[in-house]
């Protein structure tokens, strides 16, 4: 049996990540992971057990909390796959992707007890199946020796509309102004965080999505996997 494909692809709030990967996944016919959903369901476990990220000792607080965390991902492949998030045993999927929990994942993901968490999780579920990957440190500390590594990029104006665009489709009330704010201080925080920082790993093909469809964001990149010999 061959390696398995592994595609990182990595990069700022809304530049694309989980709408390409999970196109480009069902192009491949392989399971799709969404890290970032990860991270929201340990933000929403930790809101709802009013856990105080400003008390002393945080990071051996989170140790314990983390312990009585429950996280199971299941992945599905092709065009029509639905990634389902269970956290303790409860269907959360649908409750993840909010203006509120993505704020809050991004305040989590600085500190390393949850990062070592979700990665080693994250790794475990990798490790023995074709899979793509996105998120801000897939190429660089999850998936560091994956076959093709992409940082999508686009411009902070136009990830603004597509979050806006996504947040109203799904009925949250929020401004453009408030979304475009909120990403800028994502991509913060995000790139000034001490542990594994969102950059580009040195092997991976940068690619600005600010002109791209979705079609063509996705076929750029099969046609780079095709240069690899990785599909």
């Amino acid at each position: 049996m061959g390696e398995h494909i592994h595609i990182a692809i990595d990069g700022p709030s809304s530049a694309g990540k989980s709408t390409i990967a999970n196109y480009l996944a069902g192009m491949l016919n392989i399971p799709y992971l969404d890290t970032g959903a990860m991270y929201r369901a340990v933000a929403l476990a930790l809101r709802d057990k009013e856990f105080c990220l400003n008390q002393k000792n945080v990071e051996a607080r989170l140790l314990v909390f983390l312990k009585r965390v429950d996280l199971q991902v299941f992945l599905q492949a092709g065009l029509s796959a639905r990634q389902r998030v269970l956290l303790n045993g409860e269907e959360v999927t649908d409750k993840l992707r909010t203006p509120e929990l993505a704020t809050l994942a991004s305040n989590i993901s600085a500190y390393k007890s949850v990062r070592d968490f979700l990665v080693a999780l994250q790794q475990s579920i990798a490790l023995n199946s074709d899979i793509i990957l996105d998120g801000r440190d897939i190429g660089t500390v999850v998936l560091p020796d994956a076959k093709l590594k992409i940082f999508l990029t686009a411009s902070l104006e136009v990830r603004a509309i597509r979050r806006y665009n996504e947040f109203i489709e799904r009925g949250i009330d929020t401004t453009l102004e408030e979304v475009k704010q909120q990403i800028a201080t994502r991509d913060n925080n995000d790139s000034t965080r001490k542990h594994a920082p969102l950059k580009k790993a040195d092997d991976a093909f940068e690619l600005d999505t600010t002109d791209l469809s979705i079609e063509e964001t996705a076929q750029v990149i099969y046609a780079k996997a095709k240069i690899f010999n990785i599909i």
